[in-house]
């Protein structure tokens, strides 16, 4: 019984709270002066070391230009006031002490956004027995940052948190970076927006124009990088795939009547598509980003496609009832860029020496034809008259028998003059067989009627046929042209990041 009731007062006097630490806490703060700046020397500086832990980046609001983080600030100073012999006190070597009752710098962040202007909570300072105060608040801080969207969605961040004391200048308050690495990153709780490459600091001492005092302050630079991985799989994939239908509307038939309707509404796709997109991209002047450069040479490509397809359609349904070609397109459009192209023609290759060719035939025919006599032009036959004797008759040509028209030269032998408009198809004194002049005339004039019916749907048919193939060199240039270009575009404009593979 002895040794349990020794045991049990033992106990109960070492559960007892000590009386030296409420004794030394009415010493130290008996007539301590919270106004009082603790220093032993009125006319020099405390010396005021500050550190920064980032915990977490909350939020980046590219719009408003604020950027919300975790951080907990590292304040460590000397107060006079505060130092005692732990030998006196019970070896207390230490005290946690409201910051309310003693002297803190009035340190703020400059460039806040909070409403509150400072956010940290007060947590209770740690003071040794040799002075050293060590204060720790942390807070959720809300700082104005510039961002700069010049490289969206691939850009970098430098967003700055400039710490000082609002009233104490350079001589009455020395604030100092507490290391020379800056922000303290060991327990940083990663984002899933961004990257932090790091978080150095640096101290700055100027004049603002309100005071002729030199100020003091730590500004930490929190340096950030945007991953890429959301914004390809969201927005860049999908501005690939619509730019590569539009491309698959040169390849469609223009007699399916769908050629225009799939590029219209690939356009208004890709409109509304842009304008979400529009939302998340923030709202300033200062640069073009490098997302909206890519949409806006997406969007020229696609609506360029709309205009060329109506231009392909224009020339795949034109007749030669409506419009001529004029002799640039057939040079240009059926000779020299199919060739270019490698497009053929059923039944004609076309080749450099075909086109010069058929240059030096066409000259020819012009010159062919401005020699004939027009009734040998209408009825598209030989024009080898030969000269008419004084007495009427025809010489034969080809061994014909005297006083028989020979046919070899065509049906001008008939004739003892050129057809005339408004004179008559044979003379009237004709050495021929031929008693019935009128029925002749009018045969002759039907078949000048049947010939040029034949010729001109044979003309229309091959001009028709023209205009078509036209319209199909137009439809592969402009593929090739604008495959060409959406590939060029995308690899300038997006290799022209200054980094894209960032997970």
């Amino acid at each position: 019984m002895m040794i349990i009731f020794l045991f049990l007062v033992i106990v109960r006097e070492s559960c007892m709270p000590g009386h030296y630490e409420r004794q030394l806490l009415n010493d130290l703060l008996k007539n301590y002066n919270t106004l009082e700046r603790p220093i032993a020397n009125e006319s020099s500086a405390i010396v005021v070391k500050l550190g920064l832990t980032l915990q977490q980046i909350i939020d980046v609001d590219e719009k408003n230009q604020i950027l919300t983080t975790n951080v907990w600030l590292n304040f460590e100073w000397t107060d006079h006031n505060l130092i005692w012999n732990e030998s006196e006190y019970g070896g207390v070597a230490d005290l946690r002490i409201p910051p309310k009752y003693l002297w803190t710098p009035d340190v703020l962040m400059y460039n806040s956004a909070d409403e509150a202007f400072s956010s940290m909570y007060p947590t209770n300072v740690v003071v040794t027995s040799s002075g050293t105060c060590t204060h720790i608040p942390p807070g959720i801080f809300m700082s104005t940052c510039r961002i700069d969207i010049t490289w969206y969605p691939f850009d970098d961040q430098k967003c700055e948190m400039k710490f000082g004391s609002w009233t104490y200048d350079l001589a009455k308050i020395d604030l100092q970076l507490q290391s020379p690495d800056g922000g303290d990153i060991s327990g940083y709780i990663a984002n899933g927006e961004w990257d932090l490459i790091a978080v150095p600091g640096k101290r700055n001492t100027l004049s603002y124009s309100c005071c002729p005092e030199v100020y003091v302050d730590v500004t930490f630079k929190i340096h950030i990088r945007r991953r890429t991985l959301y914004y390809f799989s969201n927005l860049i994939m999908p501005c690939v795939l619509i730019s590569s239908m539009a491309l698959l509307g040169f390849t469609l038939p223009p007699d399916s009547g769908e050629k225009l309707t799939l590029g219209v509404t690939i356009l208004l796709s890709l409109t509304v598509f842009l304008n979400i997109v529009t939302e998340n991209i923030p709202e300033t002047s200062d640069a073009v980003p490098l997302i909206s450069t890519y949409f806006n040479c997406i969007m020229f490509m696609v609506a360029s496609s709309v205009v060329l397809t109506v231009v392909v359609l224009n020339y795949h349904h034109r007749t030669p009832t409506t419009h001529t070609m004029p002799n640039w397109i057939k040079c240009v459009l059926l000779q020299w860029l199919p060739w270019l192209l490698r497009m053929n023609r059923p039944g004609k290759k076309i080749t450099r020496k075909t086109i010069m060719m058929n240059n030096k035939m066409r000259e020819l025919e012009l010159k062919e034809r401005s020699s004939r006599s027009l009734l040998a032009n209408v009825l598209d036959i030989d024009d080898d008259i030969r000269q008419i004797h004084a007495s009427g008759t025809t010489t034969p040509a080809g061994g014909g028998a005297r006083g028989t028209p020979s046919y070899n030269g065509g049906y001008h032998r008939l004739l003892g003059r050129s057809y005339e408009e408004g004179a008559p198809l044979l003379a009237p004194h004709s050495s021929f067989c031929f008693q019935n002049t009128r029925e002749l005339q009018n045969i002759l004039r039907e078949l000048r009627f049947i010939t040029n019916q034949m010729r001109s749907n044979e003309d229309d048919t091959e001009v028709r046929h023209d205009w078509k193939f036209a319209a199909m060199v137009v439809d592969r240039f402009c593929l090739i042209t604008f495959t060409l270009y959406t590939v060029i575009s995308s690899v300038v404009v997006l290799l022209s990041a200054p980094h894209i593979v960032t997970n």
